[in-house]
């Protein structure tokens, strides 16, 4: 089909990446040197904010799949970054 867009796999690895980096970075996975879970809300707002502009910039060029990986990290990320700003400011 001439003009129809492709899913490209390294967009859905771009995300994932992107996913699991938040992930860490809000404790949901362990630090790799020290094998314990560690926050900084800075850095995953920031992997936050890129998704969110990725979804901005990307609309109406997606394939339905891409839309949905990157819809679907956002929908899971957000309340985990809530949860954790929550418990940090907690503990202030």
């Amino acid at each position: 089909m001439p003009g129809a867009v492709e899913t490209d796999p390294r967009f859905s690895e771009f995300i994932l990446l992107q996913a699991q980096n938040a992930g860490l970075f809000l404790g949901q996975i362990p630090h790799p040197v020290s094998g314990q879970p560690q926050i900084n809300l800075r850095a995953a707002q920031s992997v936050l904010d890129s998704l969110e502009m990725l979804v901005a910039k990307t609309r109406g060029n997606l394939t339905p799949p891409e839309a949905k990986l990157l819809s679907a990290a956002l929908t899971h990320l957000r309340p985990l970054y809530a949860q954790a700003a929550g418990q940090n400011s907690n503990n202030s």
